[in-house]
């Protein structure tokens, strides 16, 4: 027995970090925002590949709900 990880898996896993890691470094610099924003367009398509689109329309709206802040980030300073 054991984990058996496929290839699109193992895309959503990475995504999935990506965003939480970008997520934690947020205070740090605008671009992490602009990372999150794209780890959450990864988990996205991750989802819609995966057959579960309500996750893939959330995860679209938290990215741009992300680039909205990295926008307003950089306009600001």
């Amino acid at each position: 027995m054991g984990f058996h990880f496929d290839a699109l898996s193992l895309f959503g896993l990475a995504a999935v970090c990506a965003s939480l890691f970008c997520y934690i470094m947020e205070r740090r610099s605008p671009w992490w925002t602009l990372g999150f924003a794209f780890a959450n367009f990864a988990a996205s398509s991750y989802a819609f590949l995966q057959g579960a689109w309500p996750f893939g329309l959330i995860e679209i709206f938290w990215g741009l709900a992300a680039l909205w802040r990295w926008w307003d980030t950089r306009a600001a300073s």
